[in-house]
């Protein structure tokens, strides 16, 4: 059964209501610097893990999925990872996949170094969550269903050389707007990823890339209907956070990756 964001940001408000009423300690808060601006707590976050895990967001008003665009917020992510460390977090993830593999593997991990160095925090980002998302269910030969054009996509291909996989398919939707993927459906998008899978040459896993694209829903589908792991940016990232706050909470329902925990 699928679930807008609406019936997902419900449900998660009643379990995360239900658990804050029981629970005998406040969870732990795993702060998020987002790409847009208005960024909320995500859905998919209440969901999953909302009766362990807090969120405080920071969005960094990114207006284009495009090297242009990063580039103009780039230099706001320590200073916001600063904020969230003085706010309490325990834990911080950099979102945006393509605004962390856009430089490349050596510039995403310098990116987790520096906010680590400065608010001495365990810190990941939703690039990095992929890759280890990748490595957990040892995949080597990945295809790729993207949001980006082809510049962008081109340079997540490159970074998933860099951190070791090597990509047997890749294709991007050619959006850049950061608001054109919301707008983008489940069932088009369950389907161009199975299209994007069906042109590999045997690939072991299936990346669906962008955080801005709705993925909770269609990662059990897609697995059913592609017989690999999927491993997609919002989700794995959520998964990746809770992870470092050293937790391993089983979600069934979600793919394999999240239902190990």
């Amino acid at each position: 059964m699928r679930m807008s964001r609406r019936e997902l940001l419900q449900a998660g408000v009643g379990t995360g209501i239900a658990a804050a009423c029981g629970a005998a300690t406040t969870p732990p808060l795993l702060g998020l610097i987002a790409p847009p601006a208005d960024y909320p707590v995500p859905p998919e976050g209440i969901a999953l893990y909302g009766r362990d895990i807090r969120f405080l967001v920071h969005g960094l008003g990114l207006t284009s999925m495009t090297p242009e665009g990063y580039d103009a917020v780039i230099d706001k992510i320590v200073p916001f990872a600063k904020e969230q460390a003085r706010a309490g977090a325990s834990a911080i993830s950099i979102f945006g996949t393509s605004l962390t593999f856009y430089k490349g593997a050596a510039f995403n991990q310098k990116l987790i170094d520096d906010v680590h160095r400065e608010t001495g925090l365990p810190t990941t980002s939703m690039s990095t969550a992929v890759v280890d998302g990748l490595k957990q269910v040892k995949a080597r030969r990945v295809a790729a269903a993207t949001a980006y054009n082809e510049e962008v996509s081109g340079r997540l291909k490159r970074f998933l050389e860099e951190s070791g996989f090597e990509v047997v398919a890749m294709k991007g939707l050619g959006l850049e707007a950061i608001s054109d993927p919301a707008k983008v459906t489940q069932e088009s998008l369950q389907q161009f990823s199975a299209d994007v899978f069906k042109s590999a040459a045997k690939a072991d896993a299936l990346v669906v890339s962008c955080g801005g694209l709705r993925t909770l829903e269609i990662i059990a589908p897609l697995e059913q209907t592609c017989h690999v792991p999927v491993v997609s940016s919002t989700p794995h990232a959520l998964w990746a956070g809770m992870r470092l706050l050293g937790l391993h909470v089983r979600v069934p329902e979600y793919g394999q990756l999240i239902a190990r925990g």
